[in-house]
């Protein structure tokens, strides 16, 4: 079983074994448990099990008890699943007859979304999960990198909802398949709730591996491969933008080759800086309704910036916050990114890097032998 505590008085469950629980009463849940293993009431309590994940909670430290009852003794072990500043987004809590106490808790990790710089920050430990490599880690990354991972998944507008309008009562639960660089596919459950204090202008998230043997498979409808397939083939590239922060959400295509929009230490810099305020001005068009458009320059892979022709569309559902489709149409050099990616792709005049060049490198070694999940 895992409990998220995500906000400072949060404590719910998350899952147990391989169900979702999608934020379930903590001690209900508990009760129908301990109701399973009716010998763990001999020594231990509801409360008492409670003050245990409370405690690691707080010292982010693993917590280990072994009690006598009539049929044998019966041990409590519960585990934190720690977040990239340190902190206990969750506990992994596992009860039963000691002699069967050997545990190996799914893999797991915490994230926070931080609004203001538009990156998923995220710990080392995300690397133990199925569908991600050490060689592809990077310590943050945007949205848009996370949902080009993803496939088989269609609530992005959920997501996105909650990311960029972080409320303390909102939250979410999904699962998704994510897969790795080389093509290695894994489940994994996501646990979100909105932040907005002292701590966090943003979300924290609870990222469990909840990878099967028989792992779900996804097949798009004919409707999805067409359009992609149509989209590809007239080089059409679209976008989900959020203008304020002028910042790339989700690719609902293929992305545009000619620009650099991954593994970018500020993910906002896919845009000229002397550009970013022209797409807050047209997010006030888009807002009200009107198409827009505008040749603004964008980041390209060798460091430098190429001008993109792009036309706005109001995104439904969305009207009164500065997201909007936007539709990339190259007006530059459209040279797509080098193949293999050069020692100075990233690197801008300045000479000071502005991304992950080399987890990038590793990244198109895959991508460049795979279609885009669709």
């Amino acid at each position: 079983m895992s409990a998220e505590t995500l906000a400072a008085e949060a404590l719910t469950v998350a899952s147990v074994g391989s169900s979702a629980r999608d934020f379930a009463a903590w001690q209900r849940v508990l009760q129908r448990q301990l109701a399973k293993t009716p010998a763990l009431y001999q020594g231990l309590t509801p409360a008492g099990i409670t003050d245990a994940v409370h405690a690691v909670r707080q010292r982010a430290t693993e917590f280990k008890m072994t009690v006598p009852s009539r049929s044998g003794p019966h041990a409590l072990w519960a585990r934190p699943v720690l977040g990239p500043a340190g902190d206990v987004h969750g506990v992994q809590l596992w009860m039963g007859p000691a002699a069967e106490f050997a545990p190996v808790p799914p893999a797991a990790a915490g994230a926070i979304w931080d609004l203001e710089s538009q990156t998923l920050a995220l710990p080392s430990g995300i690397t133990a999960l199925t569908g991600i490599t050490a060689e592809e880690y990077v310590p943050r990354m945007s949205i848009a990198e996370l949902f080009q991972r993803i496939s088989g998944f269609d609530r992005h507008a959920e997501v996105l909802d909650l990311l960029y309008d972080p409320h303390p009562d909102t939250r979410l639960q999904f699962d998704a398949t994510v897969t790795s660089a080389m093509g290695r596919a894994g489940r994994w459950r996501f646990t979100i709730r909105g932040r907005d204090d002292e701590r966090s202008r943003g979300a924290w998230w609870l990222i469990e591996d909840v990878t099967s043997d028989q792992p779900a498979t996804h097949r798009p409808t004919l409707e999805n491969i067409a359009l992609r397939e149509a989209h590809r083939r007239a080089g059409t590239h679209l976008a989900v933008v959020h203008l304020e922060h002028a910042g790339i959400a989700h690719w609902l295509t293929d992305p545009a080759p000619w620009i650099r929009w991954d593994y970018l230490f500020r993910p906002g810099d896919v845009f000229h800086p002397g550009d970013q305020e022209q797409l807050s001005e047209l997010g006030k068009q888009v807002r009200a309704g009107y198409t827009a458009g505008a040749t603004v320059r964008t980041l390209d892979y060798r460091g430098g910036y190429t001008g993109s022709s792009l036309l706005l569309y109001p995104y439904p559902g969305y009207s009164s916050r500065p997201l909007a489709i936007v539709q990339f149409v190259c007006t530059g050099d459209c040279s797509p990114l080098p193949e293999p990616l050069c020692d100075t792709a990233g690197i801008p005049m300045t000479g000071v890097p502005i991304g992950y060049d080399e987890q990038l490198r590793y990244r198109l070694t895959g991508r460049m032998g795979r279609r885009t999940h669709v």
